[in-house]
């Protein structure tokens, strides 16, 4: 796969650059896959928890502060 490819939304280039940025030297195709399949997963948990708070407070739009509140609640389980 090359590094230009998108895997389901997200780019692998940018799973490489973000290996990079925390200090990886050389980051394998495959790691940079599994990033983003890793990635993709826990946004989607983000991501229905702040519709859930949207919808909770009686809205229709997800707010930062949703994404904001749902990404503390879904990280620290």
């Amino acid at each position: 796969m090359k590094e230009g490819k998108i895997m389901g939304e997200l780019a692998i280039a940018a799973m490489h650059r973000i290996c990079k940025k925390a200090g990886a030297e050389r980051v394998s195709e495959s790691a940079a896959i599994q990033l983003a399949k890793v990635l993709e997963e826990i946004g989607i948990k983000i991501g229905r928890e702040a519709v859930d708070f949207a919808m909770h407070a009686g809205r229709k739009t997800v707010k930062a502060e949703d994404i904001e509140i749902a990404a503390k609640k879904v990280l620290s389980r």
